[in-house]
């Protein structure tokens, strides 16, 4: 599978953006989290390869699950790096 094939597009909601600038939540209290719609086929370190590879940050872990739009990824972003910052550059904001 081809890195750029593995991240289909952004999955923006109230919730996600709660968990990009660390809104508390019972679960996802720290924040610095992004949530990405991502090829089904994917594995939790095909989805780290890329996008660290395509944003140029490090990550520090990956959930995902599978919803009837696809799969999800929620991914959080190592300490020094922004969430928010990756948002913006793939048009979040």
């Amino acid at each position: 599978m081809k890195q750029s094939d593995i991240l289909i597009k952004p999955y923006v909601t109230e919730k996600s953006l709660n968990l990009m600038n660390g809104t508390p939540r019972e679960k996802f209290k720290d924040g610095n989290k992004i949530e990405f719609i991502v090829n089904r086929d994917a594995d939790k370190a095909d989805i780290t390869t890329a996008f660290e590879e395509r944003f140029e940050v490090k990550v520090a872990g990956v959930w995902t699950r599978i919803e009837k739009d696809g799969k999800h990824a929620i991914i959080k972003l190592a300490e020094g790096y922004s969430a928010e910052d990756v948002g913006t550059r793939v048009g979040v904001f």
